[in-house]
């Protein structure tokens, strides 16, 4: 299948790495997998970063290929999209119809052929009842929802999750751990883990080098 994906789940609950997933299992797995942070960027970059620029379009810009094109056959993640703004999303709304763009400043059209999963860190409902997200725009993208809890309603995976951190650094360490005590999994549990998954990596690499 090839539906455009919505993911909602809290800041930092790997909303990447899950849409990179579905990438890696979908027909489109031989093609680039590109993301993008929607709130990292301000109003005035995003633009020309999802559509690339024409040399000459403004002050400073040259033939930039934008991350659409980048992802041309393959899929673009826009994460967070929330906090993109809604003259942007109306912009992205018509791309998606047409399945064509132009680079800023460009005259020419170019196809695209993209799979779009975007991300929300709120409710995506409620953004639309607060005209945060465009309503169209909000059911183009959501043929599949999919809801990621925060990691203090599901640390039954905090074993797994700990020694999948451990493995995936442990090229940076001169001594591998092979064993953790129950005690400091005891601890972890106590903990509310606002900031996620992204958090306990974070505590994790932080104990290994202590």
């Amino acid at each position: 299948r090839d539906n455009n994906i919505l993911i909602q789940g809290e800041t930092g609950t790997g909303k990447e790495i899950f849409a990179q997933g579905i990438h890696n299992l979908s027909l489109r797995r031989r093609q680039k997998f590109v993301a993008v942070n929607c709130a990292a960027f301000p109003e005035t970059l995003i633009e020309g970063m999802l559509f690339g620029t024409v040399k000459g379009a403004f002050t400073g810009s040259t033939d930039k290929v934008g991350l659409m094109e980048e992802a041309n056959h393959g899929t673009l993640f826009l994460d967070e999209l929330n906090s993109m703004s809604l003259t942007m999303q109306s912009k992205l709304l018509r791309v998606l119809q047409e399945r064509t763009f132009r680079r800023v400043g460009g005259k020419k059209d170019l196809e695209l052929d993209v799979r779009i999963i975007s991300s929300c860190n709120e409710d995506p409902f409620q953004t639309v009842e607060e005209n945060k997200f465009r309503r169209d725009l909000f059911y183009r993208l959501s043929s599949v929802i999919i809801e990621l809890p925060p990691l203090r309603e599901h640390l039954e995976d905090l074993e797994q999750l700990t020694w999948y951190h451990l493995e995936q650094t442990a090229f940076q360490y001169v001594h591998r751990i092979t064993r953790i005590q129950p005690q400091v999994y005891q601890l972890l549990r106590a903990y509310r883990w606002p900031g996620n998954v992204r958090e306990l990596r974070q505590k994790v690499m932080g104990a290994v080098l202590q």
